[in-house]
Parts: structure tokens; sequence; C-alpha cells
């Protein structure tokens, strides 16, 4: 009779440890970059995510559309088969705020140098809402596309300052080179239901970013009663790039 309870009480301890691990499975962290750049300008952070032990996917955005870009978003969440930490930089802050929006797969939301548009703004609008950024008259003329639209890309000699400026100016140029164009009509379409106001939401952003004002930025994060906003300091509208230790370190704290 004790041998046989030795072993029920085995049992019970190896199925209550197995459930305690799966309760700590982390998250899964999806990442979703900006304009102007793509799912590498997130190489740093994913090598420390990684390490740390979380699963990571580096989402393709497609910089066409807020609707359109946040419906491949949602089919990248959708099918990973654990709670998601979703993140975006920049223009992809609109997309997961959209994206996430009634999805209970979504645990928590990470704004890093990012906008959280409210119903009816948009990326543009709020980017002017406040004075500071020096966007504007570093895009070169409007690519014409086949649909009627128009691509905006940074001048290649100016992306380093306006964009980059505490990256050092040999990446900078290849990712000036490199940099994804977005479309005038993605930056201009307003937000629906924004996510944030259902979903924990944590704040990261330089304080030299030239892009998105940080008055701008801060206005978002309060009004979105950010869990956390880390301001790092000499940082520019790449904070992910310059600064991934920062970065990664709020996504966990959002993973928990």
């Amino acid at each position: 009779m004790k041998k046989i309870l030795t072993g029920v009480a085995l049992a019970t301890a190896l199925l209550s440890s197995a459930l305690s691990n799966a309760g700590e499975i982390k998250p899964t962290v999806v990442l979703v970059h900006g304009a102007f750049a793509d799912s590498s300008s997130w190489n740093g952070v994913v090598k420390i995510l990684e390490k740390d032990g979380y699963t990571v996917v580096s989402a393709a955005n497609p910089l066409r559309s807020v609707k359109g870009d946040a419906q491949t978003v949602a089919s990248v969440v959708n099918s990973v088969k654990a709670p998601v930490v979703l993140v975006g930089h920049s223009y992809g802050g609109p997309v997961i705020s959209e994206a996430a929006y009634g999805n209970p797969n979504v645990k928590s939301l990470v704004f890093v140098a990012a906008f959280a548009p409210e119903t009816g703004e948009t990326a543009a609008g709020l980017s002017g809402k406040f004075p500071g950024s020096t966007l504007a008259p570093t895009l070169a003329a409007p690519v014409d596309l086949a649909d009627g639209g128009k691509d905006l890309y940074i001048q290649q000699d100016k992306f380093h300052d306006q964009f980059a400026a505490d990256v050092p100016a040999a990446d900078a140029r290849l990712m000036a080179a490199a940099q994804r164009p977005v479309t005038v009509a993605a930056l201009n379409e307003p937000a629906t239901d924004p996510a944030w106001k259902t979903i924990p939401s944590w704040f990261v952003y330089g304080d030299k970013d030239k892009n998105i004002p940080p008055q701008a930025l801060a206005f978002m994060a309060e009004r979105a009663h950010s869990k956390q906003t880390v301001v790092v300091k000499g940082a520019s509208h790449v904070v992910m790039i310059s600064n991934p230790k920062a970065v990664a370190e709020i996504i966990e704290k959002a993973a928990k």
C-alpha cells in the first residue's frame, strides 16, 4: 500500500510540475517594422530575445495600407499557437493596433517609436500634431505606381541624419539603399478601433527622434495609459537598431 501511495504521489508531483512548466511557456514575440525599414531592422532585438528563450517572428509589413497591412500581420498572429506580444515600430504602430483589435491571442502591445492612433487619426496627422518632425523636406519626389498611388522614400543622402543619426554611417548607407517605401495613402489612412484601449501597452522611443516628435510619442503613450514608457537618451527614430537592449528589455517586461 505504501508503494502505491508513493507512486501516486510521484505521479501527482510530476503532473504538478508539468502544469507549472506549461504555465511558464513564454509568449511568442511578433515584430512589425515600419516605413523606410524592413524586417532586418529588428536583428539586434531578435538576437537578445532568442538568447533569453523567446520564439520570435519578424514579420514582413507590406507598407501599402493600414487595413491591408494589418490583415497580413493578423494572419501571422493567428498562425501562432501561443500568446503573442505584438511589437510595432513607427508606422507599424497603427498596423499592430489594427491587427490586434478583438484578437484574444495578443497578450500585450509594444510601441517602439511608433504611432498609437485614436479612431480617425492618421500617421501623417499625428506626426504634425506637435512641432519637431523634419521628415517632409527629406522625402524624395513620390514614385508613381501603376494603381494610381504614390510611394515615398527618404533621399539617400539625407537618410542618416534624418532617420538613423545614432547608427554608424556605413550601416545607415546600407539601410538607405535597402529602405522599403510606404504609400502616401497608408500614411493618411484613418485608424479604426484602437487595440491599445483594451490590450496592455508599453512604449519606448528616443528623445532625438526626427521622424515622430518625442512630444507626440509622449502624448500617445500617456493617452494609452502605457504600463511603462522608456525614453532612451540620444536615440534616433531607429531606437531598436541603436539600442536593441533597451527595446528587448521592455518587450520582455510586456511578455511577463
